[in-house]
């Protein structure tokens, strides 16, 4: 099972969505909510090639992005290879 790290807030319907597809796939993933931790946003915000916005999604260290990001890669095909992995 791959790595999957999604940064999300308390109050986020993307990213509810988000959690929602990896759940209905059967993939664990780790939530890091940084709705209150300012140097956890940073590090997102770094990791994500300066984007701000949640959820922000990685898989094996790859950024996916947000959920609209995972949503196309999936409607691609390209989500269950990773998946997979």
């Amino acid at each position: 099972m791959p790595n999957i790290e999604i940064y999300t807030t308390r109050i986020c319907p993307y990213c509810v969505r988000a959690k929602a597809l990896f759940k209905r796939k059967g993939a664990n993933f780790t939530e890091i909510d940084v709705s209150t931790d300012d140097d956890l946003m940073g590090k997102m915000i770094e990791r994500a090639g300066g984007r701000m916005t949640v959820p922000q999604i990685f898989i094996d260290g790859k950024h996916i992005g947000g959920c609209d990001d995972l949503y196309e890669l999936d409607s691609a095909g390209g989500l269950d290879p990773l998946l997979a992995s």
